[in-house]
């Protein structure tokens, strides 16, 4: 049998009998049953609507009480949530801690725990070819040194060496790189967003020739999609990558639940898009897009090589990812002050929109550096996603109110004395399909909000009462008010890393970081709005979903 790992979890000694029996005893009267978990999650949830109402009582949004509700009440902290109901599976279940005698097991062959071992087993890190790099590295130290007291050897093994030994080096190295990232395209494509938060950390972009780029000359293409300086790092942070892109296949619930609100409030949100008046406030709008797109991405890059990180990839990722606007917590705002029908309200929304589509574009980009460029996902996908939504406006303005009003209608039977009417139900299925097909098609676009938004832009030219609203509230306004409280004190709180900010160079940088490129750069990106030019910068200031 091979040799017990050494991060196998220790199973607690056996029982005795008696003991086994009152347990059993217990389970069957309810003594260990599930009701203190139950008892937790309902105080939690309690405390978030406490949180909300507060916040509405002191006239202030509800989002800060309730991502602090979140953070406090979390597992960072008083864990009155547990730890097992934050986190996917993959990432319960999947250790990718680097150990510290992580070189003597690789030397001697050694299991290296579920998570470093499933990547060794999947040629994310041909460990060949690090030792050849390792072994190149080497050679040239020993060379330098000769060169200092023998420098007629050293001039003729060095001579040897430039004709013979490095040539075929680079090209080796050249060939296995490139044989790399054309093999792991599909994994770029596969991974998205949730690989490049979990890889991008530590890397440096391959600059082109041989296994050498970025600051070392001998760093090597992963199956990841970055370069590692070692054999060691790449597993690392290769199974960092691999759990990241699973939970974003399956997320914890609390994720689940926040982002599906998520969608179903942007849905609800295009109902109230005005075209008359994003007709006017469009092209402003679309400035104002660039401009909060652009800023955050030159400032955040710049402070981050004058804290002495290196442009490539850290620079262009945290400026990539302060880029984007949260649309969620945007339309929050404008609902709750009731102002999503004034003229800035229209531009908030449209300018928002476009900046995530700005962002999504930079995201892609980014993650093409890591490899080779794809065109499709870069170029074209975007293109599409932009035409498609050009089709679907024009539709919403011209087909769906005729196809509803005059088609649809006009042939349902009434019934009396039913709760919610025939039409209103056949109304009601039909924005469910809408949300569900543009939503998919939007995805493998890009976003999949790109598309919830668009699907209620459908309904918002259907009649002058807003009815198809007025359905639609009747329908999800208790279920989307919860999950919405659920993505800002559970998705939003449990994701932000507690212990890593209670440092004080963490503390300072990510003060100067967040008061100048994070909302500085949004604040001051509408300064041709007029006198509401301020209240546009501010509400573009919050991230949440892409960042």
């Amino acid at each position: 049998l091979a040799q017990a790992s050494p991060h196998q979890p220790e199973f607690p000694p056996r029982q005795p009998l008696c003991a086994r029996r009152a347990a059993r005893y217990l389970d069957a009267m309810g003594g260990a049953s599930s009701f203190i978990a139950m008892l937790s999650i309902a105080g939690f949830l309690g405390m978030a609507w406490i949180a909300t109402k507060v916040s509405r009582l002191a006239g202030v949004s509800s989002i800060v009480l309730e991502i602090t509700t979140g953070v406090v009440l979390g597992p960072a902290m008083l864990g009155l949530v547990s730890k097992e109901y934050t986190e996917c599976q993959h990432a319960r279940h999947i250790d990718c801690t680097e150990p510290p005698n992580l070189k003597e097991l690789i030397a001697e062959g050694k299991p290296l725990g579920e998570g470093l071992g499933m990547i060794a087993n999947m040629d994310y890190c041909p460990r060949e070819q690090y030792a050849h790099d390792e072994q190149h590295h080497v050679d040239h130290s020993e060379l330098g040194h000769n060169e200092t007291g023998h420098n007629e050897t050293t001039d003729h093994n060095a001579t040897g060496h430039d004709e013979t030994g490095h040539d075929e080096t680079a090209a080796a190295a050249m060939g296995s790189d490139e044989m790399g990232a054309a093999s792991n395209g599909s994994a770029f494509a596969r991974d998205g967003e949730a690989v490049a938060a979990a890889g991008l950390e530590g890397r440096q972009i391959d600059g082109g020739g041989g296994g050498g780029g970025g600051v070392d000359g001998h760093r090597r293409l992963s199956g990841g999609g970055g370069t590692y300086s070692s054999y060691e790092e790449c597993l690392v942070k290769s199974c960092e990558a691999e759990v990241a892109h699973h939970c974003s296949l399956t997320p914890d619930f609390f994720t689940l639940i926040g982002h599906a609100g998520v969608a179903l409030m942007i849905f609800e949100s295009g109902m109230h898009f005005d075209f008359e008046k994003a007709g006017k406030v469009g092209p402003k709008a679309c400035c104002v897009a660039v401009l909060g797109t652009i800023l955050p991405l030159i400032t955040g890059a710049a402070l981050t090589v004058i804290y002495g990180r290196p442009l490539m990839p850290d620079g262009v990722s945290v400026g990539t990812a302060l880029a984007p606007t949260s649309v969620g917590i945007a339309l929050r705002l404008l609902g709750e002050a009731k102002v999503l029908q004034e003229d800035f309200g229209q531009a908030i929304i449209t300018a928002a929109f476009v900046d995530d589509i700005l962002s999504l574009v930079l995201f892609n980009v980014l993650f093409s550096l890591r490899g080779e460029f794809n065109v499709m996902s870069t170029v074209v996908y975007p293109i599409v996603g932009v035409a498609f939504m050009g089709i679907a406006m024009l539709l919403a303005v011209k087909f769906w109110p005729y196809f509803i009003n005059q088609v649809v209608m006009p042939r349902v039977p009434e019934k009396e004395g039913a709760k919610v009417s025939p039409k209103d139900e056949v109304l009601f299925l039909i924005m469910m399909i809408l949300l569900v097909l543009y939503a998919t098609t939007t995805h493998f676009l890009g976003t999949h909000l790109w598309g919830c938004f668009i699907a209620g832009m459908s309904f918002a030219c259907l009649d002058s009462d807003h009815h198809a609203h007025h359905v639609w509230v009747k329908q999800t306004k208790r279920a989307t008010s919860w999950m919405i409280r659920i993505f800002f004190s559970a998705t939003v709180a449990f994701s932000i890393p507690v212990s890593k900010l209670l440092s004080v160079e963490a503390f300072l940088k990510g003060s100067l970081m967040g008061i100048g490129p994070c909302i500085l750069t949004k604040v001051l990106c509408a300064p041709f709005m007029g006198p509401a030019k301020f209240v546009i910068g501010w509400a573009m200031v919050g991230r949440a979903e892409f960042a």
